[in-house]
């Protein structure tokens, strides 16, 4: 993998979240009014979790995920309440404080729930090997921003610290998710994400045979969610 180039991706993405649109984002997912589009992402956004969230186990006491790209925590919070020890990393220090906080103010700043569940917030690298091992690990729209090949790289270094299965979403490449792109350059400077780079599902699918697969890794389900703006497909891979 070329790390210079990841590192520089993982740097705008950074900045993008945790200086330029951290507002944007903290209402985008609350329950606060919004206009059309983002509302469109946000019901995406709801969707996509539910699905993600299904395939995973609805007993989680005793095991341990990883929520890699965690946002304001909602993902995390919902593994938790399953009774999940979940490690919930991001590279905004803005959205983290951000998510600690709701959590905090949820659950009474109760660390703990009945379940035995709880969410260890943290802002850095979600590819970071000290962050030890994981049953499950949850990607979501937070490999979006990387090509395939850094992609195919992020899930070789996950895959080896995961018992269990890796979820991730990707920016299938379609015509429209293409038009859509060109029409979101109309969004004012200040609250446009760092471009989305579609990918082909084929050419995903070989890289990840090549790279996961020779490691005992086999595909599963996919389901892909179109929402207005928001256009994303999940993918399940898990240990054979």
């Amino acid at each position: 993998m070329n790390s210079t180039g990841y590192i520089e991706r993982r740097e705008q993405i950074e900045t993008y979240f945790d200086r330029t649109a951290a507002k944007a984002w903290e209402r985008l997912t609350s329950n606060a009014p919004l206009g059309r589009i983002r509302a469109s992402v946000r019901a995406g956004r709801d969707q996509m979790r539910g699905t993600l969230l299904s395939w995973l186990p609805q007993d989680m006491r005793g095991l341990r995920l990883l929520d890699a790209g965690c946002g304001t925590g909602a993902l995390a919070v919902e593994a938790m309440a399953r009774g999940a020890q979940v490690l919930a990393i991001d590279l905004s220090p803005t959205l983290v404080k951000l998510a600690a906080e709701r959590h905090a103010e949820q659950h009474g700043g109760s660390p703990v729930n009945a379940l035995g569940g709880r969410i260890d917030f943290r802002s850095g690298d979600m590819l970071d090997a000290g962050l030890g091992r994981f049953d499950y690990v949850v990607a979501m729209d937070s490999l979006i921003h990387y090509d395939t090949p850094h992609m195919v790289e992020a899930m070789q270094r996950l895959g080896a610290r995961t018992r269990s299965s890796v979820l991730f979403t990707f920016a299938p490449r379609t015509p429209l998710l293409a038009a859509m792109h060109s029409v979101g350059r109309l969004f004012p400077r200040s609250d446009r994400s760092p471009s989305l780079t579609p990918v082909s599902e084929p050419r995903l699918r070989a890289g990840l045979v090549q790279g996961i697969g020779v490691s005992g890794w086999k595909e599963g389900r996919t389901q892909r969610i179109a929402s207005g703006f928001y256009t994303s497909q999940a993918w399940e891979w898990t240990r054979s």
